[in-house]
C-alpha cells in the first residue's frame, strides 16, 4: 500500500506452508490454506507431527495478521483517505469474518487431536488454556456483530480525526491546542481550553450515538454468548478475574493527588484549579519544549535508548532504517498513539501525534517499550506467544517511561529535565486515578442495562466525583459530563484500560529495582519482556522482577516512593 510509511518487509522466516504470492486480502485465496489445516489427518500422527501443524497454522496466522495490521497502518495514518478507508473496511468485512470463523475451526481441530496430551507441557500449556478459552466462547453469530462494532470504532476514529478549530486567525487540530495549555499567560490557557471543549461538546450527539449503537451490539454479543452482561464477557475474553484496584486508588491514590492539587493551586497563587491549570509550569516558567521537528525527537530518543541499553538502541535504529515510524500530528490523522507489530516481519511500528510536548516524549518511550517487546519475542516460532496478555504489555511500555526518564538530558537541560521528571512521576498519579474512572464508569455501563443518556451521564459524574480530585468545574458542567467522548478505549478496546493501572504498579516496581541495581532491574525486564506470552501472567511479573498484586499493600510504599522522589524535584 502506497500509504504506508514503510515498504515491502521481508519475512522474518521463509514461509513454508502459505505461497509467497498468495494474496491475503481475497478470503477466496486464503480459503484453502484453512482448509487444508482443518482437514489434515490426524489418526496415526505423532506429537512431533502435531508441533508441526501447529506451526503451520501459527505461519499462516501470521501472514493474515500483518495484511489486517498494514491496513489499519494505512488507515489511521489516512483518515480521510478513501482507498485507505475502502481496503480497511473491505478486510474488515470480507475477511476478517471468514478468518474467525476458519481459526475457530483450527481451534476445535487442536483440542480433540489425539497427541495433544502429549505435547511438552511447558512449552503449550497456555496456548492449551487459550484455546479451550476461545473455542467456549465462539459463537458463529457474534462474527458480524464484531464485524459491525469494529466499523463503529473507525467511525469514531474517523470523527476525532477530523475535529479542528480556529484558533486565533489559524486552522488547528485538537491535538496541537494542547501546547497553549502549557502557557504562563493564564487567558491564553483558558481560551484554547474553552474553544477545544467546545468543539467536542458540539459533536457529544455524535459520539453518544455511535457509543449506543456498539453497547447495543456489545451487549447481544454477551447475551449470545450466555453471559448476563458484556462486562462479565469481556472478564472471561481476556482471562481475567474480577480484579479493579478501585479501592486501592481511593485510598491511597486519589488523597496523593489532592495534595497535588493543593500545592499547585497555592504555587499558582489561584482560589481554585481549573482545568486549563493543570498543564502550566506552577511556577510560571516557559514551557517544556523538548523537540521542535519530529527528526529530534526521533534523534534524541535514540540517544536515550544509546545511553540505557545497545541492544535496545539497535532495535530503535532498525525501526528509524526500515520506516516504521509515523510520528507527527497532522489534519486526517487518528488520534492518540499505538505501537503496532507486524506478525510476519516480526517488527514494529510507532504511531503517535506528536507536537512538541513533553507528553509526546512520554509518548515515544511508552511506545518504544511497546516495540522493545515485539523485538524481544521475534525468535519464538508461535505467533501467539509474540503476544503478551495486555497488563503485562502495558508493564513493557510503562517501565520504558521510568527507565528512559533516567536520560532526559538528551532533550532539556538539566534543570528542565528535573522538571520533565516531575511532570511524569506527578502525571503517573493522575493517570491512576484517570485509570480508575474509566474503569469503574465500564463497569457502570455495562452492568446497567437499558439505562438511558441522561443516567449514564449522572453515573458518570459520580464517579468522578469519587476519582476526579479537587479540580473546579463550575459553570463547565457540560463539558465534564462529556469528558468521556475522548477516551478511544471506552469506544473501540472495552474493558482494556485497567491493564494500565495494573501494569503501572509492576512498571513502578521495575523503576524501584532500578534505583537499588540498575543492571539488575533492566536484565529483568528484559528477560521478562522475552517471554512474550509463553507462560502464565504471574510469572511474567515475576521474571521482570514485579509481583502481580494491586492492592492498597503494594501501592501505598510505590506512592511513598513517588513522592519522595518529587520532594527532590523542582
Amino acid at each position: 500500500m502506497s500509504l504506508l510509511p514503510f515498504g515491502k518487509l521481508p519475512a522474518f522466516r521463509e514461509r513454508s506452508f502459505v505461497p509467497v504470492d498468495l494474496n491475503l486480502g481475497d478470503w477466496e485465496a486464503i480459503a484453502p490454506w484453512f482448509d487444508r489445516l482443518e482437514n489434515e489427518p490426524s489418526e496415526g500422527q505423532s506429537p512431533a507431527d502435531l508441533e508441526a501443524w501447529i506451526q503451520k497454522w501459527s505461519e499462516l496466522t501470521a501472514a493474515v495478521d500483518e495484511e489486517d495490521s498494514r491496513r489499519y497502518i494505512a488507515m489511521t495514518c489516512h483518515t480521510e483517505d478513501a482507498a485507505a478507508e475502502k481496503a480497511h473496511l473491505d478486510f474488515l468485512e470480507n475477511v476478517e469474518p471468514q478468518v474467525k470463523t476458519k481459526q475457530f475451526q483450527l481451534a476445535k481441530r487442536f483440542l480433540a487431536h489425539p497427541c495433544r496430551a502429549e505435547l511438552p507441557k511447558e512449552r503449550y500449556e497456555v496456548l492449551d488454556r487459550d484455546t479451550e478459552l476461545t473455542v467456549a466462547l465462539f459463537r458463529e453469530g457474534n462474527v458480524a456483530l464484531e464485524t459491525e462494532i469494529s466499523r463503529f470504532s473507525q467511525q469514531y476514529q474517523k470523527l476525532s480525526g477530523s475535529l479542528t478549530v480556529k484558533f486565533r486567525g489559524e486552522e488547528k487540530t485538537l491535538v496541537a491546542m494542547a501546547r497553549y495549555l502549557e502557557e504562563p499567560d493564564r487567558a491564553t490557557r483558558e481560551e484554547a481550553w474553552r474553544v477545544t471543549s467546545k468543539r467536542r461538546v458540539e459533536e457529544k450527539g455524535k459520539f453518544e450515538e455511535q457509543f449506543e449503537k456498539m453497547l447495543e451490539l456489545r451487549q447481544q454479543t454477551a447475551a449470545n454468548a450466555g453471559f448476563d452482561n458484556y462486562r462479565d464477557y469481556m472478564h472471561k475474553r481476556m482471562g481475567r478475574f474480577d480484579y479493579t484496584p478501585h479501592e486501592a486508588v481511593e485510598q491511597v491514590i486519589v488523597p496523593a493527588v489532592k495534595v497535588m492539587q493543593a500545592r499547585r493551586c497555592e504555587q499558582l497563587k489561584v482560589d481554585s484549579l481549573r482545568p486549563w491549570d493543570t498543564g502550566v509550569d506552577p511556577l510560571g516558567r516557559a514551557p517544556l519544549r523538548p523537540f521542535e521537528k519530529v527528526e529530534q525527537l526521533i534523534s534524541r530518543s535514540q540517544q536515550v535508548f544509546d545511553r540505557l541499553d545497545p541492544g535496545l538502541a539497535a532495535g530503535f535504529t532498525t525501526m528509524r532504517e526500515q520506516g516504521l515510524l509515523d510520528l507527527g500530528n497532522r489534519k486526517g490523522k487518528a488520534p492518540g498513539g499505538y505501537q503496532s507489530t507486524l506478525s510476519e516481519a516480526r517488527l514494529p511500528f510507532i504511531f503517535m501525534n506528536a507536537v512538541g510536548l513533553q507528553r509526546d516524549v512520554e509518548t515515544m518511550l511508552h511506545e518504544a517499550g511497546h516495540a522493545f517487546h515485539a523485538l524481544a519475542t521475534q525468535e519464538d516460532e508461535l505467533y501467539w506467544y509474540r503476544h503478551a496478555p495486555m497488563e503485562f504489555c502495558e508493564v513493557a511500555s510503562m517501565a520504558m517511561e521510568l527507565l528512559g526518564n533516567e536520560y532526559l538530558e538528551e532533550f532539556y537541560s538539566p534543570t528542565e529535565a528535573d522538571r520533565a521528571r516531575r511532570v511524569h512521576l506527578e502525571g503517573i498519579l493522575t493517570i491512576l486515578a484517570w485509570i480508575a474512572t474509566i474503569d469503574a464508569f465500564q463497569h457502570w455501563i455495562y452492568t446497567h442495562k437499558g439505562h438511558s443518556r441522561d443516567e449514564r451521564t449522572a453515573a458518570w459524574l459520580e464517579i468522578r466525583q469519587r476519582f476526579g480530585g479537587d479540580i473546579d468545574w463550575s459553570g463547565l458542567e457540560e463539558a465534564e459530563a462529556n469528558l468521556w467522548h475522548r477516551q478511544l478505549h471506552i469506544f473501540g478496546c472495552p474493558f482494556y484500560y485497567i491493564e494500565y493501572g495494573i501494569a503501572q504498579l509492576g512498571a513502578l516496581q521495575v523503576w524501584a529495582n532500578s534505583r537499588k541495581d540498575g543492571a539488575k532491574a533492566l536484565a529483568d525486564y528484559q528477560a521478562g519482556l522475552a517471554l512474550g506470552g509463553s507462560r502464565p501472567l504471574p510469572e511474567l511479573f515475576e521474571r521482570a522482577g514485579c509481583r502481580f498484586q494491586f492492592d492498597a499493600e503494594i501501592v501505598r510504599p510505590l506512592v511513598d516512593l513517588v513522592q519522595d522522589e518529587l520532594s527532590k524535584l523542582n
